[in-house]
């Protein structure tokens, strides 16, 4: 619990030391659930994380052995916990099947959008083949189950009620995702409530399962859960900002890999309601067959700006963070938990974008 100490203070350097804690709190059980994965499923999954070279020779540390993530969703799980006087140990297994899931729900993404690049390497599909990847992502789900099931009996079946219920909505959130695709128009109401499913059921989830295995009471559970939906919404709408104006350095992404793709993320929803010149010529852009080139790449992204999207995507951000933090209160955290929650919340929605 020393870890504790180091990041009490609301500052940036507290949330890196809070989410250096949470890896190496998650890190142990979690490598020995991949550990137990059978071959090849175990060593696609190791090299999503990056632990592994495509050859399944281990990475050293230093070269990225420790990949796979900030551990945002595990420091959720553990704060959470903590919010409600539980140990963060308990929450161990919310914690481990919150990545597990994360990167059965990432690999399989990765699948359906075609994305070549995941967290700045090749995506698994691309090395070990679609069939490889989704059978991965699958062993990665039953084993975050598994995990959960395990729990100690008084929570357990709490604990993997919660996880299938976000596995539900985490479906539909995807279904409706790829669907948007060949609508002509998304409304910005369908559109949030794809990314409450999509983005948002698993963060509520992760909050959620902290406070059930610490053994918090349903009100203070639902205050926890729509602390992380809320969050999850905007931090999607953040990743649609930076699939549009973010650097490929920063998102692991090609730059304008959103509009490449023709998405209807938030930004380009917004954009396309606008009956203005540049939503007209925004429109007409994206109802081309051919795919567009670099030119108009930065045509397009010049027009959702012009129309609005980006400024109502930034609205949405501040709207859906301030909601999470209201819904925080409601599982009454003591302050400096909250203080921390909060921290965490600003470092996932002020990303560069």
């Amino acid at each position: 619990m020393a870890g504790l100490t180091a990041v009490e203070a609301a500052t940036p350097a507290s949330v890196d030391s809070l989410l250096q804690w949470a890896r190496a709190l998650v890190a142990p059980a979690l490598r020995d659930a991949i550990g137990d994965l059978p071959d090849p499923e175990g060593r696609i999954a190791g090299y999503h994380r990056g632990w592994y070279a495509a050859d399944g020779s281990r990475l050293p540390s230093s070269a990225g052995g420790e990949r796979g993530g900030k551990a945002v969703r595990p420091a959720l799980v553990f704060l959470a916990a903590r919010a409600v006087g539980g140990s963060p140990d308990s929450a161990v297994p919310g914690a481990v099947a919150v990545e597990l899931i994360h990167d059965f729900s990432l690999l399989h993404d990765d699948v359906i959008d075609g994305d070549p690049l995941r967290r700045h390497r090749p995506a698994a599909w691309t090395v070990y083949g679609t069939p490889g990847a989704v059978l991965a992502g699958d062993a990665l789900l039953v084993s975050a189950l598994r995990t959960l099931v395990a729990a100690p009996a008084p929570v357990a079946d709490a604990a993997v009620r919660e996880a299938l219920t976000m596995l539900g909505e985490l479906m539909v959130g995807q279904s409706r995702d790829v669907s948007f695709e060949k609508a002509s128009r998304v409304r910005v109401e369908q559109y949030l409530a794809m990314a409450e499913g999509k983005t948002g059921a698993l963060m509520g989830c992760a909050c959620a399962l902290g406070g059930v295995l610490a053994g918090a009471g349903p009100e203070r559970v639902a205050g926890l859960r729509d602390f992380g939906r809320c969050l999850g919404v905007a931090f999607q709408c953040v990743d649609d900002l930076l699939g549009i104006w973010g650097e490929s350095a920063r998102s692991g992404k090609p730059v304008g890999a959103d509009l490449v793709a023709r998405k209807k993320s938030l930004p380009v929803v917004a954009a396309l309601s606008d009956d203005g010149a540049a939503g007209r010529r925004l429109a007409a852009l994206y109802a081309r067959p051919e795919p567009l080139d670099e030119a108009e790449i930065a045509l397009a992204a010049e027009l959702v700006e012009q129309a609005g999207g980006r400024e109502a995507t930034e609205r949405e951000v501040v709207r859906q963070t301030t909601a999470a933090m209201r819904a925080l209160s409601r599982a009454e955290p003591t302050a400096d938990v909250y203080r921390q929650m909060q921290e965490l919340a600003l470092l996932l929605t002020r990303r560069d974008s």
